[in-house]
């Protein structure tokens, strides 16, 4: 079931690249695996999957060791700085700093272990309390403050949509980051790239693809319902 719904989450992915006339390549599908074992997670392996997304720090870490080495795992949930340490090495990519406190404990961890780390500013763009991030106002003054920092470096915005039931909702949210991601790379600033759009969910991926995403985040569209009891 795993392999079928990668393949049928991919083959929209596409799709939508398509309706917009973009390249298959420019969006890359991370499978977001948080609460799902590692049996799921080989099976979306064998249909091609290859970039997985986790939430908390412990599972990342406990499925790193288990699968194999070529994986490429983001870390698509909230950061605590205590736990910066144990990932700093195994992550291709932070989605979500979204604070000065927690980009300067990326660097000194990735400086100890003299490794460079890879991140996205994540933008509350809806400002729901209930979600973290930086305003869409702040963040260009935290990108050039973290850009400053050794052994870390920006590549683009992330966000996180509300939940709604039309997903036509969210293409303002969607096209907002995008033109906050073109604004602050029109101002060239040294160590940021703003060619990583991390957006869109499995109840709107597509929608964020015609509005620019080059990353979205499928968890329940390929592994199905998620179990928080676990």
């Amino acid at each position: 079931m795993v392999a079928d719904n990668y393949r049928e989450v991919d083959r929209r992915v596409g799709e939508a690249c398509a309706r917009n006339g973009r390249n298959r390549q420019e969006v890359t599908l991370i499978a977001v695996s948080k609460t799902k074992p590692v049996e799921l997670i080989r099976e979306a392996m064998d249909a091609g999957a290859d970039v997985f997304g986790e939430n908390k720090v412990q599972e990342l870490c406990d499925k790193y060791e288990q699968l194999p080495k070529t994986l490429h795992w983001h870390l698509i949930g909230h950061l605590q700085r205590n736990k910066v340490k144990y990932i700093v090495d195994k992550v291709d990519l932070i989605h979500s700093v979204d604070s000065m406190r927690l980009a300067e404990e990326i660097s000194k961890e990735a400086e100890k272990k003299q490794t460079d780390v890879k991140v996205l500013i994540e933008v509350n763009v809806a400002q729901e309390e209930s979600k973290f991030g930086v305003s869409v106002d702040e963040t260009e003054e935290l990108v050039r403050e973290i850009a400053k920092l050794p052994r870390i470096h920006v590549l683009g915005l992330m966000t996180i949509a509300p939940n709604v039931s039309d997903p036509e909702e969210n293409r303002p949210v969607f096209r907002t980051l995008k033109k906050l991601a073109v604004d602050i790379k029109m101002k060239n600033i040294d160590n940021v790239r703003m060619d990583v759009l991390s957006m869109g969910m499995t109840g709107d991926y597509q929608v964020a693809i015609e509005e620019g995403a080059t990353m979205v985040r499928v968890g329940t569209g390929i592994f199905g319902e998620r179990n928080y009891s676990v």
